[in-house]
């Protein structure tokens, strides 16, 4: 029990410490109970089966339900196409489609994701013959070290589906969640700005 405040001894910290740990005591007991009363289902900490359709191909996998879709994609099924760079969802080198929405596969649990499509930069080249997106930045050189080009192309590709014909500013809004730190912006812009109408795949 804390001292009295005229009594020797007494000290703000201690007061606070002890007034801290019986609340967090009393909200573990009680919601506990709460939990088991409302009938929630939880999964894990264990493998699970998850079922994944990744570029119109359903993918089976037994995973933890905290791992990414990254991991499950580059670890799981080898497809190593976009890439692990920041992995706190900030620079948007991992994007990938879910229901044609760009989405960041390193901050997006793959248990969350089922029942979507799923598209990553692995499945956009069709026979032999690259995407009109993964060609405009070959033909104007729009990559360099080639870590942020797959979440930019597929950047570009869910903002070309949306809208086949953007100005200006609405590609820079469409792109501004990526980042590139060798600094092609231009030539970036310069790709996407040369394609028109284009199709989803």
């Amino acid at each position: 029990m804390p001292r009295r405040k005229d009594e020797p001894g007494f000290s703000r910290r201690n007061f606070l410490k002890t007034v801290g740990a019986g609340s967090v005591a009393a909200g573990v007991l009680t919601r506990a109970p709460a939990i088991e009363a409302q009938g929630v289902n939880a999964v894990g900490p264990g493998a699970v089966s998850v079922t994944l359709n990744i570029n119109g191909q359903s993918h089976r996998l037994d995973i933890e339900p905290r791992v990414t879709l990254l991991d499950a994609l580059r670890t799981r099924l080898n497809l190593t196409g976009v890439k692990r760079v920041c992995d706190r969802g900030t620079c948007g080198a991992c994007t990938m489609l879910v229901d044609g929405r760009p989405v960041y596969s390193c901050s997006t649990l793959a248990i969350d994701v089922q029942g979507k499509q799923i598209r990553n930069v692995d499945g956009l080249a069709s026979g032999g013959k690259l995407h009109p997106v993964q060609q405009a930045f070959c033909d104007k050189d729009a990559l360099m070290c080639g870590f942020c080009t797959p979440g930019f192309v597929m950047a570009s590709v869910a903002l070309l589906e949306k809208n086949p014909n953007p100005t200006p500013e609405q590609i820079k809004k469409g792109l501004d969640g990526n980042i590139c730190r060798c600094g092609t912006f231009t030539r970036i812009f310069e790709a996407v700005s040369s394609l028109k109408g284009v199709q989803r795949g």
